[in-house]
């Protein structure tokens, strides 16, 4: 390795929902035997509430520097984040993928954690009415 070159080590993974995010954040932590870090899990308090802005904020400053040596962030809010996060990475990278794919993928897993009734963060579930019936809806 040539001197002063390091390995990336900080490293946020985008994208539109469905596309992917989780499954490569989990295997690129893992490789590189850093924490992986879920802003969903960080966000989502029970009975889906938000927490404040700066609330949230302080999270994911804290779960950021709880990992000195590197960590695999999955998750958008730049909304709600600014460039937080973004301005910390060493490398961002975009899932892009045909919206055919993100969409059979999204049903899939949808369905699965509907009929499984997945713990998803802090007690959340998924439900037919929140997938199907509601303006929230991410198929809507």
């Amino acid at each position: 390795m040539d001197e002063g070159h390091h390995p990336v080590r900080r490293i946020v993974i985008k994208g539109t929902s469905g596309v992917g995010k989780t499954t490569l954040c989990q295997a690129v932590s893992a490789r590189l035997g850093v924490p992986f870090i879920e802003l969903d899990a960080l966000h989502h308090g029970p009975n889906w509430a938000e927490p404040p802005l700066e609330v949230f904020r302080e999270r994911v400053r804290k779960a950021m520097n709880a990992a000195p040596d590197g960590w695999v962030i999955d998750g958008n809010y730049d909304s709600k984040l600014g460039n937080l996060v973004t301005d910390a990475a060493e490398q961002i990278v975009w899932l892009d993928l045909p919206l055919h794919v993100t969409m059979r993928r999204l049903w899939g897993r949808t369905m699965r954690r509907i009929v499984r009734r997945t713990e998803l963060w802090n007690g959340n579930r998924e439900t037919w009415r929140d997938q199907f019936a509601s303006r929230n809806s991410i198929f809507y």
